[in-house]
């Protein structure tokens, strides 16, 4: 045994350990719908649409906006600074903790990016929200960003697009969070007043006071297939009407059917039907001249010399 021990197996672990060939990871997907394996090649060329079942994956800003503008046809705008943790807030971890953990993870500073770019032959700014910065939840860096990229929407002259995907508002900011949903919904209304079409796209999940402002106040609403938009969850509303609810509830497509939304567009489809939505929107308007009224017309006196000659003929 000691002969096995000590020089047969460390020769076999050193033959072993020196042939290993390294295999990343992430080479493989599970789709979370139909629980199959994807290699990522076949996905990310797919779109990240399940091939087999087609379940549209979550994708980040970076992917949202190569997909709408085209590699390196967009311009990133850079998103204000807002206030870090106002509430000084902390559960079993620190706020600012959390910050830097997504911020580390995502490279991005919150979860709310934004670009401006062409989209066919029309002027557009996007704003894109990250559902794996903190559940892409609103907060005041959220609220100040969507509120920058509409007033650089108005001061471009351009059409404002927005994509949703978030659990709601930020707990760790408590009402500084819930103030972001009035912020947000007077930008749109100075976009509306510049007469500039707002547009959502809903996608998977959008949920909470993101539903219950700004992502519900758009000229057209369109969602990606199957996505989950609502206000509370529908287990918490079950409970709460101790009710079953209907199959499909908040899903894009029920949503759809119940006149909550204009369009559900697969992914491979929506940029051509962005690019001719904001084209009709942003057509030139005719400016059409007030009608003016018809002059009055005015009876001219009858000429005097006339007449008496055809009352002297008549008399003759």
């Amino acid at each position: 045994m000691n002969w096995l021990t000590n020089y047969v197996r460390p020769r076999i672990r050193a033959l072993v350990e020196r042939n290993r060939v390294e295999v990343p990871e992430n080479l493989w997907n599970q789709c979370p719908a139909c629980e199959r394996m994807i290699f990522h090649r076949d996905l990310e060329a797919n779109q990240r649409v399940c091939p087999h079942c087609n379940h549209h994956m979550r994708v980040d800003p970076a992917f949202r906006l190569r997909s709408l503008f085209g590699e390196g046809g967009y311009e990133l705008l850079e998103m204000p600074k807002a206030p870090v943790d106002p509430l000084k807030f902390r559960d079993i971890k620190r706020y600012t903790d959390r910050l830097k953990e997504s911020q580390s993870r995502t490279k991005a500073q919150d979860a709310l990016e934004a670009a401006a770019g062409m989209l066919g032959e029309v002027p557009v700014v996007c704003a894109v929200m990250n559902f794996a910065f903190m559940g892409g939840s609103m907060g005041a860096a959220v609220g100040e960003g969507f509120v920058s990229a509409a007033r650089e929407a108005i001061r471009r002259r351009a059409a404002f697009l927005v994509f949703t995907a978030s659990g709601g508002a930020r707990m760790q900011e408590g009402a500084v969070s819930l103030m972001q949903m009035a912020r947000t919904t007077v930008a749109i209304q100075e976009l509306k007043e510049a007469g500039l079409p707002y547009i959502v796209v809903l996608t998977d999940p959008t949920t909470g006071g993101v539903t219950a402002s700004f992502a519900m106040l758009g000229d057209i609403h369109i969602a990606e297939p199957g996505a989950v938009i609502g206000f509370a969850g529908a287990r918490v509303i079950e409970q709460t009407i101790r009710e079953k609810l209907p199959e499909g509830f908040q899903r894009a497509e029920y949503l759809l059917e119940h006149g909550m939304l204009d369009m559900v567009v697969h992914r491979f489809e929506l940029r051509a039907v962005l690019e001719r939505v904001v084209g009709i929107l942003m057509q030139p308007r005719v400016e059409y001249a007030e009608p003016q009224p018809e002059p009055a017309f005015e009876l001219a006196e009858e000429p005097a010399e006339p007449v008496a000659e055809l009352r002297e003929a008549a008399d003759d």
